[in-house]
């Protein structure tokens, strides 16, 4: 046991991957300076991000068995190697003033490394903490929330101070290195190993214990029901926040009557709420359950979509948009602990990034939605009312899982596996 690693040391490692990786919610602070200097459209270098976020879901998919197979720590490795790559990269096509290497390096390269980066962490910290999935999860995935916020000064600073093309240079070089260092830490437990007192707490019948559903591969979980109920979940989930946060700002002044600097205050606090989320309700996951968890969010953001239309007051709007935008961020941070109590944690970050392709999918069809939705109406009123719809759908798709996870429950305890011993505390 003394070569047991530290488990709170491997969450600081996830934590310090994902902060590298979450910078990209930073690239608005790169257009108006890309646009100024080169004249390029706004549509044009809010390519380069659509691009990386479409990556990321790719990439996660496609490289989840690789995770598998050779372990997070030749996984973490490998996402540094590509994020690095694609931020000095993204330096070089600056110097070159070329847009399409830009695409290249930050969108491709770079979303490569966001996806692996992703879940590699992520699946680790889900088999070190069977006791506090939603804890663990919640708080490697606030990095990713919150790196934004570190990130954002600094880069501002750089470019005023080296330029453009030297800040991707010197970031390029400080997320290398970070998510280098934290990867060498990064190492699945021990056969059979389970936290101290675990086995104790499950004997005793203090608490509830109950074991995952089933450990599935990630070619089996794809052919189940639940699988997809979680898939379609998670899209409308990221869907219809994607679409609060692209239209948040214009919503607050036509609703609420907030000023243009009122509004963009608000924008910036969204994400603080966006990272707190993802560990506040992760962690609440823990106690409820995720399947209550997800219901839950849906819940909370029907009724804030229908309320929005009529909330005239500042203070009541900015209420509901934090609620949304907190249920947005725990979507995210409770999805890897709902994977691994449905299908165990046999290939937990090959299953993780299937599911991810829903934030790719959503990254494309969330604004897109949005901007259908307001074109057929004189207002935003259509808009929130068509994502309230979805959510309603969404809300329908939860509770169909929570029938399917009783039905298994009731036939595993008939017919219990020997796989299905790997115990997590309700």
């Amino acid at each position: 046991m003394d070569k047991v690693k530290n488990r709170w040391l491997i969450a600081a490692s996830a934590v310090g991957i994902h902060i590298s990786i979450g910078s990209v919610y930073a690239w608005s602070v790169y257009t108006k300076p890309l646009i100024e200097k080169f004249g390029w459209e706004l549509a044009d270098t809010q390519f380069t991000f659509s691009l990386a976020i479409f990556f990321l879901g790719i990439s996660a998919a496609f490289l989840g068995h690789y995770l598998e197979k050779k372990g997070p720590r030749k996984s973490g490795l490998l996402a540094a190697i590509f994020f690095g790559v694609g931020i000095l990269g993204s330096g070089v096509a600056i110097h070159l003033e070329s847009i399409y290497l830009l695409y290249l390096f930050y969108g491709v390269f770079g979303g490569v490394g966001l996806g692996l980066g992703y879940i590699t962490p992520v699946s680790t910290l889900v088999k070190w903490f069977p006791d506090k999935r939603g804890l663990a999860t919640g708080l490697a995935i606030m990095g990713f929330g919150f790196a934004a916020l570190i990130s954002s000064p600094v880069i501002v600073y750089l470019i005023s101070a080296v330029g453009i093309a030297n800040t991707f240079f010197i970031m390029g070089s400080i997320y290398f290195v970070l998510i280098l260092v934290s990867s060498l830490y990064l190492a699945p437990p021990p056969k059979d190993w389970m936290p101290e007192g675990f086995k104790d707490i499950a004997k005793s019948g203090k608490k509830v214990v109950k074991a995952d559903l089933s450990q599935l591969t990630a070619n089996e979980a794809v052919k189940t029901k639940r699988f997809w109920y979680l898939w379609l979940m998670l899209f409308i989930n990221i869907s219809c926040g994607i679409a609060i946060i692209s239209v948040a700002s214009p919503m607050a002044q036509e609703y609420a009557g907030m000023g243009v600097v009122a509004a963009a205050t608000m924008v910036g606090i969204m994400g603080l709420f966006n990272g707190a989320g993802r560990i506040g309700w992760a962690t609440l996951s823990d106690f409820i359950g995720r399947p209550m968890m997800f219901a839950l969010f849906f819940t909370i953001q029907i009724v804030a979509f229908f309320l929005l239309p009529t909330a005239g007051n500042a203070i009541i709007f900015q209420a509901l948009i934090f609620l949304i935008l907190s249920c947005y961020g725990g979507g995210f941070s409770t999805v890897p602990a709902y994977i691994g109590d449905m299908f165990g944690t046999k290939e937990l970050g090959a299953i993780h990034g299937y599911i991810l392709t829903a934030w790719a999918a959503a990254g494309m069809a969330g604004p897109l939605f949005a901007a259908w939705a307001r074109s057929i109406s004189d207002s935003y009123n259509g808009t929130l009312y068509f994502f309230a719809g979805l959510l309603v759908i969404a809300l329908f798709l939860s509770v169909l899982t929570i029938l399917e996870i009783r039905k298994l429950k009731k036939g595993k305890i008939a017919t219990p596996s020997k796989n299905q011993t790997e115990a997590v505390l309700s």
